[in-house]
């Protein structure tokens, strides 16, 4: 009678969340006291992106609850939770306010004053400007490779949402768990992050480690297949500390040469 019930409760699940998951496509207007063309619009729930063309107006899938980001650099970023009415009549006007950077005193050449002390450090060359001084958003991370996306998409955000006494199911990510596509993205991403690892520890160490216990030359590269194979691999890679990686190295190396010579 249990089962039942979960199997029940499973389907009501699953079936609400299909019903929630309906998108259909938004039309917007941007308005701001400046350009509004080519803004970001990304309707952040879904995953979804697009650009405003030149009269402000866009499209992009939405549903009831969506949270829609809009940003530009001249402008302030604003965060929409889509209600019930706005999706029902498709269409939604979006106001921007213009951001505005105050900017500290600015000295044009050096100040020099006669005091060498004083000037030489007048003269001491300052940091570049980046991004982050203009107040121009901006990102140092490494895109996602094409198996870090497709895991992102499969399984990203909670597999359900509470508004109030109203619930929304996840269902992409359900099912992505139940038909193995998650774990299978998740076996790919690592394969990669191992692979890039890996090359790493060759580029780095082979020198090192290869003077110190010398094997042939042919069974280098298995070797280094060998240490992929280790329960300690990933952590190895992630701890990024160079005495752990040659301790470990020549840790496999000292049981790889050994093996070759009970194999002779």
């Amino acid at each position: 009678m249990k089962k039942i019930k979960k199997l029940y409760f499973i389907i009501l699940l699953l079936t609400v969340g299909v019903l929630n998951a309906q998108r259909t496509n938004l039309s917007g207007q941007i308005s701001a006291d400046d350009d509004v063309e080519g803004l970001h619009i990304l309707n952040k729930t879904a995953a979804k992106y697009t650009i405003s063309n030149d009269d402000g107006s866009f499209i992009i899938p939405a549903r009831a609850l969506d949270t829609l980001v809009v940003s530009g650099v001249k402008y302030q970023l604003q965060e929409i939770i889509l209600t019930n009415t706005v999706v029902k009549s498709g269409e939604i006007n979006i106001q921007l306010i213009e951001k505005v950077n105050e900017l500290n005193e600015v000295v044009v050449g050096k100040v020099l004053t006669g005091n060498l002390e004083s000037d030489v450090q007048n003269l001491d060359i300052k940091p570049e400007i980046n991004f982050y001084d203009l107040g121009i958003p901006g990102s140092t991370d490494l895109p996602l490779t094409q198996n870090e996306q497709r895991l992102y998409d499969a399984d990203h955000g909670q597999f359900v949402y509470y508004y109030g006494l109203a619930l929304s199911i996840n269902v992409h990510k359900i099912l992505n768990r139940i038909n193995g596509d998650t774990q299978a993205y998740k076996a790919r991403v690592l394969m990669e992050s191992n692979e890039v690892c890996i090359k790493r520890l060759k580029t780095e160490y082979s020198k090192t480690i290869f003077e110190a216990l010398v094997i042939p030359e042919k069974h280098r590269n298995e070797f280094f297949q060998f240490c992929l194979e280790d329960e300690e691999f990933n952590s190895i890679c992630e701890d990024g500390n160079h005495i752990n990686d040659v301790s470990f190295l020549l840790e496999k190396l000292t049981v790889f040469k050994t093996r070759l010579n009970e194999n002779d």
